[in-house]
C-alpha cells in the first residue's frame, strides 16, 4: 500500500514522486534537465574534507554537481531502485560516492556521520515530516548543517511554480526543524525555497 505524504491528503503515484520502471527512468532524465540547484550548492558551502549526505538523490543531479568539489565523501539514500541505478552508474568503483537505497526516516548511517545533510524536492513526499527531520539531526556531526529545499523560490519556472507548497506547509517544515535545530533560516533561491540550520552544538569544555 502506498503511504500518504504528510503534505498531501492522498498517495502520490506520479513517476516523478515514485520513479519505477520505464516511466520512472524517463522522469529521472527529465529531472536531470530541469532541476536548478546551483544556488543550493552555494548555500551548502561544502568545505574540504566534508562528508555530505543527500536524502532523496533521485537521478543524481546534486551528486554530479558536488562530485568535482572538495567533499571527502558524498553519500545518499533514495527509496527508488531505478534512481539508485541511474544516479550511481557513473561512480561504480568510486568509494568516495556511496549511493544506497533508504528513506528520509531510516538512512542506515551512523550517528554523527556527516558535516552536511540535504534534501531537495522530496520533503513534501515524506510520510512523516518529524521522523525525517529527526533522522537528519541524528546523522549530523556537531557543527554540521542541514538543508531542506522544495520547489518554489523567488523566480520559479512553470514546473516549480506549480509545485510550490502553501505557506502553512512551509511553516510546518520550519517548525519541525526548529524543534531540533537552532537558528533555522529560510532562503528564497531562484527555483527553491530552502531552510538551513546548524546541526548539534559542539560540546564546550568545562
Amino acid at each position: 500500500m502506498e503511504k500518504t505524504p504528510w503534505a498531501f491528503d492522498r498517495p502520490i503515484t506520479s513517476p516523478f514522486a515514485q520513479p519505477r520502471g520505464l516511466a520512472g527512468r524517463l522522469a529521472g532524465r527529465l529531472m536531470l534537465l530541469t532541476n536548478e540547484q546551483c544556488e543550493l550548492v552555494e548555500l551548502l558551502d561544502v568545505q574540504p574534507g566534508d562528508h555530505v549526505l543527500e536524502v532523496g538523490y533521485g537521478p543524481g543531479k546534486l551528486v554530479r554537481m558536488l562530485e568535482p568539489g572538495p567533499a571527502a565523501r558524498i553519500c545518499g539514500v533514495d527509496p527508488s531502485r531505478e534512481m539508485r541505478d541511474q544516479a550511481a552508474r557513473p561512480y561504480r568503483g568510486d568509494g568516495r560516492v556511496d549511493l544506497r537505497l533508504g528513506t528520509a526516516d531510516a538512512t542506515g548511517f551512523d550517528d554523527g556521520s556527516f558535516d552536511k545533510a540535504v534534501s531537495v524536492n522530496n520533503v513534501a513526499l515524506w510520510p512523516d515530516l518529524g521522523a525525517g527531520v529527526r533522522e537528519l539531526h541524528r546523522v549530523l556531526k556537531p557543527g554540521g548543517m542541514a538543508v531542506i529545499a522544495w520547489h518554489g523560490g523567488s523566480l520559479p519556472g512553470r514546473i516549480a511554480g506549480k509545485l510550490r507548497l502553501a505557506e502553512d506547509k512551509l511553516a510546518m517544515i520550519q517548525t519541525a526543524m526548529g524543534e531540533l535545530f537552532e537558528d533555522v533560516e529560510r532562503h528564497e533561491l531562484k527555483a527553491l525555497t530552502a531552510f538551513a540550520a546548524p546541526g548539534p552544538s559542539r560540546r564546550q569544555c568545562p
